[in-house]
């Protein structure tokens, strides 16, 4: 397979090593003195779980380690670890054909994507799936099916406790893997850190500790630790009463981050003052798909030493070129006289290219770079035609810095995949539209709804946009101007929201000063959060 065949061995097994001072800490909350568990490390690498139960000395009756990499697994034996059985083989197997169940489940599963998965191994997960009522994608990684098969092998009242990705609290593949969770498990708790603990690949991890009792309560609670060294410091015995009342309605889990008051006053919100989606005005959708921008978006030098003008479009294709709310025809020529690359080229097929001698040039020049071979152009029967050439009126940052843009296309310029293409409905006012975005409500919906990168970036995918509450009112409609020029002045966001939240939320929605005052608040906690990393 391709893809087998390029990718690294850490793809393919998944794995980064636990640090120590985790392993021990969730042995230390699993374990909790008693000498009766039967353990579960459905996934042991070279045994750091193993390790820590023997240096520790946290007391249990029997582990079981299961190991698919075969030098791993001996490493794991070879640590002589009493009433240990390490079992070579790939844990979907073993959990969908053993009889055992365990007190407790503890590991750091491995992030592998479904494409770098045998088929054996996609049947295998798909069975576990199947047996927990949920659904098996193509999107789903590793780690999903490695916590739900665990937690199916648990007793009546058993644990698990993982390490993973901070996908888990935010991405639509994990949607229902958050609704699994919460109600399957009766206590929940996050562990985040401020301080990337994976910081090579940029990944950032929480720790899930899930507890299964036998009352009718699902608690949740989060807590925010700068570094891993702190967990030395935190007492186990306050992870047994989380306090927030769980969402088993699958809501991203990024609410947890906030106060139960905060939370309540968002479901308010959603229920109460009935803010439509944006998805209602308009549809959203990916910027073009060049296959390779840097040869289809070209600056002005490019287009008059190959003699391309008849085959450019106006584009803009990062954010920096976009200064305010408006881009307009001003803003593309500055862009255009600058060095920025403010055109896309798009190709006919190659027979009406015959006489266009600077266009074949600059095809030949694509092809000695090797971009006709790249994944997308590859598969197009003339590699240089690029397809989905639309125009949208309005554009969405995907990767967004301090606060999301949502930017009115007023230059009618195309855009690639760095930005999303906002389609708005006829009916809607497109300038009221993009007025209406800019408040505090529709800003902090837009950090729940989207997801964090290492770098404090902020990605919103194009239906996660169309799922941002969206206060429109064509009042809003000359909004637009006052936001545009307060930008172009350069005042920041805070001081525009201090004006938007006035007109939009106070006195179209009926929100009172301390409402507004808590919307703001929840953006400003959720944007600085993620921001903050940043610097770390």
């Amino acid at each position: 397979m391709k893809l087998i065949k390029n990718a690294s061995s850490e793809k393919l097994r998944g794995g980064f090593y636990t640090p120590e001072l985790i392993a021990s800490f969730i042995l230390k909350w699993g374990t909790r003195g008693n000498r009766h568990q039967r353990i579960l490390e459905p996934s042991c690498g070279d045994g750091v779980f193993l390790e820590r139960l023997k240096k520790d000395h946290y007391p249990f009756k029997s582990i079981t380690a299961v190991e698919f990499d075969n030098i791993e697994a001996n490493k794991a034996r070879q640590l002589n670890l009493r009433q240990a059985t390490v079992i070579n083989d790939d844990f979907h197997v073993f959990c969908n054909t053993t009889r055992e169940r365990f007190d407790l489940v503890v590991g750091n599963p491995p992030y592998i994507r479904y494409q770098y998965f045998n088929r054996d191994q996609q049947s295998e997960a798909a069975k576990i799936f199947e047996k927990a009522g949920l659904k098996y994608s193509k999107l789903t990684n590793a780690w999903v099916s490695f916590v739900v098969g665990s937690s199916l092998l648990l007793n009546q009242n058993g644990k698990i406790g993982f390490v993973l990705p901070a996908e888990l609290l935010q991405v639509s593949y994990a949607k229902q893997l958050r609704e699994f969770l919460a109600k399957h498990f009766n206590k929940i708790n996050i562990i985040s850190f401020e301080k990337l603990v994976f910081p090579d690949i940029q990944q950032e991890v929480v720790l899930l500790l899930c507890e299964k009792n036998k009352s009718r309560k699902h608690l949740i609670e989060h807590i925010e630790l700068y570094d891993a060294s702190a967990l030395k410091n935190l007492n186990v015995n306050r992870l047994s009463h989380p306090s927030k009342r769980i969402d088993l309605k699958s809501n991203k889990w990024t609410y947890y981050f906030l106060s139960q008051e905060e939370i309540n006053f968002l479901g308010k919100v959603e229920s109460v003052f009935e803010i439509p989606k944006l998805g209602e005005y308009a549809n959203v959708e990916v910027g073009i798909t060049t296959g390779a921008n840097k040869f289809f978006t070209v600056p002005l030098k490019t287009v008059k030493e190959y003699d391309l003008e008849q085959f450019v479009k106006p584009m803009v294709g990062r954010s920096v070129q976009v200064d305010s709310v408006i881009f307009s025809r001003d803003d593309w020529r500055k862009n255009r006289n600058s060095k920025n690359r403010a055109h896309l080229l798009v190709f006919p097929k190659k027979k009406e290219l015959k006489h266009h001698e600077g266009a074949k040039r600059y095809i030949q020049h694509g092809i000695d770079e090797r971009i006709n071979e790249g994944y997308k152009t590859g598969i197009r029967d003339d590699w240089f035609v690029v397809p989905s050439i639309k125009m949208s009126q309005a554009l969405f940052i995907r990767r967004n810095n301090i606060y999301p843009r949502l930017i009115l296309n007023d230059a009618n310029a195309y855009t690639t995949d760095t930005m999303h293409r906002v389609f708005i409905k006829p009916e809607t006012n497109k300038n009221a539209f993009i007025g209406s975005f800019y408040n505090s409500i529709s800003l902090a919906f837009a950090e729940i709804v989207g997801r964090g990168f290492g770098g404090g970036v902020l990605e919103l995918m194009p239906s996660e946009v169309e799922e941002i509450p969206l206060p429109y009112s064509t009042v809003n409609s000359e909004l637009i101007f006052t936001i545009d020029k307060m930008l172009r002045k350069g005042e920041t966001i805070d001081e525009i929201l201090k004006v938007t939240n006035r007109k939009i939320l106070r006195d179209q929605y009926g929100f009172t000063a301390k409402e507004i005052t808590l919307a703001n608040n929840i953006w400003k906690k959720l944007s600085l959060r993620r921001l903050n990393r940043k610097h770390k």
